[in-house]
């Protein structure tokens, strides 16, 4: 009776930490790899024997702005989330809370809009941002993004928006509330797990960014970082410097890893909130 239990607990644990490994192994690998130079790289050996900070210190002072590709990325990716979610929680609000006709097939071609592949709308967008004279410039880089990020964050947040207290609103709007303050002042707080879920997916998003950061930035200092990584070069054109890519990989990766780290309660009530009813 008791040994059923038992098994079934040690195949939940065993594959508990299966999935830790699998998940876990490919960054604590890039940590290593960092940490070596020279021949070091080629070692078998996943702890490195002479760990070195010089892979780091070579990528702030090498002819590549890595700092600044950075920077770049924490600036887009910022101004990408905070546009967004402005938008996002007043569109949600009018989605989730107003009655008016044709709001099912809206909320449809919203959700269109986000399955559309990047690379099917790359020429348009280029002309777009031709047009706009944002070529080549680091802020230009939110417009794409916005575009691409905006459909997933109301919908998302559309979800939550529904799930309120109808009373709430009521009250607000006994007590002479308009739609602007019921959304900022009465319904933001409630939203805040919401918020706090979607905008970091969003910001994640955003700060991976690939083909339109290549597509629509030329110059090496409004680049962001994961195209400044895909450049970063070796003393020769046979040289791949592989411990400078795990070393940036590292630097890209740790602001990620901490951001979950501290909106973790509000990101697991955030997406479970999703899932409950009333």
């Amino acid at each position: 009776m008791n040994q059923r239990p038992l098994w079934g607990s040690v195949l939940l644990y065993l594959c508990a930490a299966l999935v830790v490994i699998v998940s876990v192994y490919p960054f604590l690998y890039t940590v290593t790899t960092s940490l070596k130079t020279g021949t070091a790289l080629f070692s078998t050996s996943l702890l490195p024997t002479n760990p070195t900070l010089h892979n780091y210190v070579t990528l702030f002072q090498g002819k590549q702005p890595f700092g600044t590709q950075l920077g770049n990325s924490v600036m887009v990716a910022t101004t990408t989330v905070v546009l967004s979610m402005l938008m996002a929680v007043t569109a949600a609000y009018a989605l989730g809370r107003i009655a008016f006709k044709g709001k099912g097939l809206l909320l449809l071609a919203i959700l269109a809009v986000s399955m559309f592949p990047q690379v099917a709308v790359l020429s348009g967008m280029f002309e777009l941002m031709q047009a706009l004279g944002l070529y080549n410039r680091t802020l230009g880089l939110v417009v794409p993004y916005t575009v691409f990020t905006l459909p997933f964050t109301v919908w998302m947040l559309t979800t939550f928006m529904r799930q309120l207290p109808k009373e709430l609103e009521e009250a607000a709007i006994m007590d002479g509330c308009g739609p602007l303050r019921i959304i900022f002042q009465v319904f933001m707080p409630l939203l805040a797990p919401a918020l706090v879920s979607t905008g970091l997916l969003a910001f994640i998003g955003a700060w991976n960014e690939f083909m339109f950061a290549l597509t629509f930035v030329s110059d090496d200092f409004n680049r962001t970082v994961p195209v400044g990584i895909s450049m970063i070069s070796g003393a020769t054109a046979y040289e791949i410097p592989w411990g400078s890519i795990m070393a940036a990989s590292v630097i890209v990766t740790v602001p990620l890893v901490a951001l979950v780290l501290v909106f973790q309660k509000k990101i697991v009530s955030g997406l479970t909130a999703g899932a409950i009813k009333g």
